[in-house]
């Protein structure tokens, strides 16, 4: 083994090969550490996230070093058969490449079982180890920037179904009409880690079952419907600004369906918001990036806004207009309107409502993921939030001073980064550049990443193709161009980029502030370096 590191709060286990990565997995899945919040299993590593109250990162590759990954990984129990029809844009050409008849391509696709070896990269997407020894194809040079879902593609040794329309540089065979990721499902994740896979050509199927087959598992494509309020009180979205979501803590220990945690990009802010109003502080607030969120009181409601510095103006009913405070309680009357204005910094509000938002969780959580497209919508002019009941108890918080260090772009931005776990895969000059250089928030940005421009791009010592490894919130990925992207909370699970350093955790809610055209510089707070066992 060889341990990586990645953040204050994650490492990354390096291990031989796929068959000693999910030896590994079983044992720590069979014996858990404590600590341990989050495994995220890939090719050849396995991410681990764990609480520094609870353990460290001394205490944990000890306890990892000494597991024993001598002893293969049963497999068997579920089987899953996935009709395809093998007319994939790709299928003549890697049917080509292997030097080989497109039936014959096929004819190898369906003859052996895959083993779902992990999820990633999106929400039901399984990674199948195994098939036929010769299926073993390089990914697309250049990546397309929309596969659709159902998608069927082959990539190194590994075999894949796109849950739902994304880009992805794989190489397709062929399509399913068998949903992957379907919510309405008691679990949305058609494959799990530890299933078997077996491809079955539509092709060779009678006209009867055929048509029977299509009818049956056809995906559904419903959305959730936006919030609907009751009798009681509730808030009216009379604009929507740029973009409001719902956002909580998030919803992690979802790895495993391949759906990272998301939830609100200022944790820090979300939680204020929420002990201002006399909520716990887990729950769901709005999220709104810009200015021009405008809401109506029904009822009397009582609310709180955090983060970014944006003027609020309060309109009553009658006409009356005045400023009210960030960072406090504030009443509103029937009838009355909240507005928030653009941010002279910062760049996200979060508004809380005393009671919480009556809107139902999707896999545990408010949260709404962008790229996951997982979560309640995001909210459109119209749209009635209905309040909950008041916890007998609650308590309105104390007015606070809201921070005077929020992100913008009139002076650079600084934020701390841990170096690796794949810094030693760019050349020195590459990782005195990464802290030297200024890096431009570029307009591309959003919340499942910061993406960064600079004068020098970023080199690579080694050039190779990376096996796709576990990513976490605030890893600084370099794709082929040396352009840096910063992840934040909707990133995907997995990544193949190598990821040259990650956000210190303390630093994670300033990072969700920073504005597009800002300048950001990195403070690396310690040296790269192997841990050693």
């Amino acid at each position: 083994m060889r341990f990586l590191p990645v953040s204050l709060n994650a490492l990354l286990v390096e291990l031989a090969d796929l068959d000693q990565t999910l030896a590994l997995l079983a044992s720590l899945q069979r014996e858990p550490l404590p600590g341990v919040l989050e495994l995220v299993p890939a090719a050849r590593t396995i991410l681990v996230q764990f609480s520094p109250s609870a353990t460290d990162t001394a205490r944990l590759v000890r306890a990892i070093a000494a597991r024993d990954l001598s002893q293969q990984v049963r497999r068997g129990g579920i089987l899953v058969e996935i009709p395809v029809r093998y007319d994939g844009e790709d299928l003549a050409e890697v049917a080509q490449m292997l030097g080989i008849t497109r039936e014959e391509l096929v004819r190898r696709h369906t003859g052996s079982a895959y083993s779902v070896a992990f999820v990633g990269f999106a929400p039901g997407f399984a990674y199948l180890s195994g098939g036929h020894e010769s299926l073993d194809v390089p990914r697309r040079a250049t990546p397309r920037t929309r596969i659709p879902a159902g998608a069927v593609g082959l990539a190194g040794r590994f075999s894949g179904v796109y849950p739902q329309a994304s880009p992805g540089g794989w190489q397709i065979i062929g399509t399913t009409p068998l949903a992957m990721w379907d919510l309405e499902r008691p679990v949305p994740a058609l494959l799990q880690p530890g299933f078997q896979v077996r491809f079955v050509d539509i092709a060779t199927l009678s006209e009867a079952a055929r048509a029977e087959l299509e009818s049956a598992i056809a995906p559904k494509h419903a959305k959730p419907a936006a919030p609907v309020a009751a009798d009681g009180p509730a808030l009216e979205v009379r604009s929507p600004g740029l973009l409001t979501l719902l956002q909580d803590l998030g919803r992690p220990g979802q790895a495993g369906q391949g759906v990272s945690a998301s939830g609100a990009l200022d944790q820090g802010a979300c939680r204020t918001a929420n002990r201002l109003v006399g909520n716990p502080s887990g729950m769901a607030c709005l999220e709104t990036v810009g200015g021009g969120l405008r809401l109506r009181s029904r009822g009397d409601t009582v609310v709180a806004v955090t983060g970014a510095d944006a003027p609020l103006t309060l309109a009553t009913a009658g006409g009356a207009r005045w400023h009210v405070p960030r960072y406090q309680a504030v009443a509103l009357a029937d009838g009355d309107e909240l507005a928030v204005g653009e941010p002279a910094a910062g760049t996200r509000c979060y508004v809380a409502a005393r009671g919480g938002f009556d809107v139902a969780p999707v896999l545990g959580s408010r949260s709404t993921d962008t790229l996951a497209h997982v979560g309640p919508p995001a909210l459109a002019a119209g749209d009635v939030l209905a309040l909950c009941a008041v916890a007998r108890g609650a308590v309105v918080g104390d007015a606070e001073l809201p921070p005077d260090d929020l992100p913008s772009v009139h002076e650079d931005v600084v934020l701390d980064v841990v170096p690796g776990p794949r810094a030693d895969w760019f050349t020195p000059e590459a990782l005195e550049l990464l802290a030297r250089q200024r890096w431009r928030v570029t307009p591309q940005s959003n919340r499942v990443g910061l993406r960064l421009a600079g004068e020098v791009p970023l080199a690579r010592a080694i050039t190779q193709e990376l096996p796709s490894e576990g990513t976490p919130t605030g890893a600084i990925q370099v794709p082929a161009s040396g352009q840096p992207v910063l992840f934040l909370a909707d990133h995907p699970l997995t990544g193949g980029y190598p990821v040259i350093a990650c956000v210190a955790p303390h630093h994670l809610d300033r990072a969700g502030q920073i504005p597009v055209n800002a300048w950001v510089r990195f403070h690396p707070i310690r040296p790269f370096e192997a841990i050693e066992c």
